[in-house]
């Protein structure tokens, strides 16, 4: 299934389209971050310097800069500082342990990382006898610019003092180089880099641009973000800019919260958000009538399957809110299908973005009819370039110039994409197949369930048996035998879990998904 080729967005440098974004809407408030606001000519501004400052400090065009760094005004300026000195970005969350970080400096062969002294000294620990690391660039640096931090002999420098440099030449490079290295969750081992170059994630950021998805807004547009800078999609708002021809105002949130995020809806008036699944239902167990909610149209769910009876519970709740969920991954830039803005359906992720192709290939290699389940495949300019120093798992990932997602889904008659579930979580009892998510729906629409996680686990009779965790909501009584008797009169025998296990929380990944690992090691 193709979508009509509308333009190339592809072809300029992440820095030029920056350089055209800031000239283009740079006079009004672009920002807002806890009490402070910036025009997009301050930001631009700061960029120029700071992106100067990395030049004097002895970053070199294609090395690679390391950023940690909560959600903040830097993490935006030092992605684009680092683009316009002709370096690559890479993003890692600031809640990564100690050995995940050194793996990435180590892995990245990282030049500099760029944190704040919240997280220096996590970062001093991993940072200590990584060969290529020139510098630990730090906001407010103790102990003085140019001092050794303790423990290791890699030079301090100071963020702010970099931003004090004259405004440098921009370095402008092949769009075809790479632009951001992206480190992978790691669910089966090692976190894998992501090698996205300036086309690649230009074209991604596009593609919700011109779909009218997220970034396309008036001039006097507010939106908040409250997803992490350093994810693939927060990457990826960081370009979009640059293609909005209307660019509103960003309320930027430093970590999510559901109480933060309401309070800051109604006082700035927000228009849209992007949320993950588990950050909708968090915002679910609040007194949302208590708020003044009524400037809020719009909110884009993406990072994994949001159930229906959510999306329901929303927009009975808050009846003017419109949810467009959307589908993508680190390997495409974080965009793939989206539902388009007064053309929602729910319980699917939208068709195909502009300039993107998907096909659903079945496990004997045909491909999928509309109501048959396939692998979603798919190709563009938004697909990465490949895995860093990693040729064989490219090869897995792409071929014949189309990219293997890991994902099952279904197309309906209308060209809608339903994600059913991971290929690797799949489990097959007595040779039946029972994807988790059909399970985990089923449960939540139980009025005492607020969330349920669904693994297999081995067994000598059936080869695999279902087994849930299940969140109940405060004050329920449910029994794990009642759960069971309730699933079965709601899934066929092959699914119905006869293992029900109640917790007090289910475990999230760092981004706010399901974290299926966690729950394996409870078998």
């Amino acid at each position: 299934m193709t979508t009509e080729m509308i333009t190339n967005p592809t072809g300029t440098s992440l820095q030029v389209l920056g350089e055209r974004a800031a000239e283009r809407n740079g006079a009004e408030s672009r920002l807002y971050f806890e009490d402070q606001s910036f025009t997009g000519l301050q930001l631009a501004e700061r960029t120029r310097r700071l992106s100067q400052g990395f030049r004097d400090a002895g970053l070199a065009p294609g090395e690679r800069v390391v950023v940690c760094m909560a959600n903040c005004p830097e993490v935006g300026l030092t992605y684009s500082a680092v683009w316009r000195a002709g370096g690559v970005t890479t993003p890692v969350l600031f809640l990564l342990s100690e050995d995940e970080l050194r793996h990435v400096l180590v892995d990245s062969e990282a030049s500099y990382i760029v944190t704040t002294p919240d997280f220096l000294p996590k970062v001093i620990a991993s940072a200590a006898g990584v060969p290529t690391l020139r510098g630990i660039v730090v906001g407010d640096a103790p102990g003085g610019v140019g001092q050794a931090a303790a423990g290791t002999s890699i030079p301090m420098l100071d963020l702010a003092e970099l931003e004090q440099a004259p405004e440098g030449e921009l370095v402008d490079c092949d769009p075809t180089e790479l632009a951001a290295l992206m480190y992978t969750g790691g669910t089966t081992g090692r976190s894998k880099g992501v090698m996205l170059s300036h086309d690649s994630l230009s074209a991604a950021a596009w593609q919700l641009t011109a779909s009218g998805k997220e970034t396309e807004r008036e001039p006097s547009s507010r939106g908040l973000l409250p997803l992490p800078l350093s994810h693939v999609y927060g990457l990826m708002l960081t370009v979009a800019g640059a293609h909005a021809t209307e660019a509103g105002t960003t309320v930027m949130m430093r970590w999510f919260d559901p109480v933060g995020f309401l309070e800051l809806t109604q006082k700035h008036q927000i228009h849209a958000s992007a949320l993950v699944p588990s950050m909708i239902q968090m915002l679910l167990a609040q007194p949302l009538e208590d708020y003044d909610l009524s400037s809020l149209t719009r909110l884009g769910s993406g990072g994994g399957p949001l159930s229906p009876e959510i999306a329901e519970e929303i927009q009975k709740r808050l009846p003017q809110v419109e949810i467009t969920e959307g589908y993508g991954c680190t390997e495409t830039g974080g965009s793939l299908a989206a539902n388009r803005p007064g053309e929602s359906r729910i319980g699917s992720v939208g068709k195909p973005l502009p300039l993107c192709e998907l096909k659903l290939v079945k496990a004997d290699g045909t491909e999928a009819a509309p109501g048959e389940d396939g692998e979603i495949c798919a190709r563009g300019p938004n697909i990465m370039t490949g895995y860093w120093k990693s040729p064989d798992a490219t090869a897995e990932a792409i071929r014949d110039g189309w990219f293997h997602t890991g994902d099952v889904g279904r197309f309906d008659e209308d060209g809608y994409l339903y994600v059913v579930d991971r290929i690797k979580d799949l489990i097959i009892r007595g040779g039946i197949n029972v994807y988790p998510r059909d399970v985990e729906d089923a449960l939540v629409e139980h009025p005492d369930i607020v969330g349920a996680g669904v693994v297999g686990k081995p067994d000598s009779r059936m080869g695999e048996e279902v087994v849930a965790f299940v969140q109940l909501r405060p004050g329920a009584t449910l029994t794990s035998d009642e759960i069971v008797t309730y699933a079965k009169g709601r899934l066929s025998a092959a699914k119905y879990p006869r293992d029900v296990r109640i917790v007090d929380a289910l475990p999230l990944t760092s981004v706010f998904k399901l974290d299926r690992k966690t729950l394996r090691t409870h078998l």
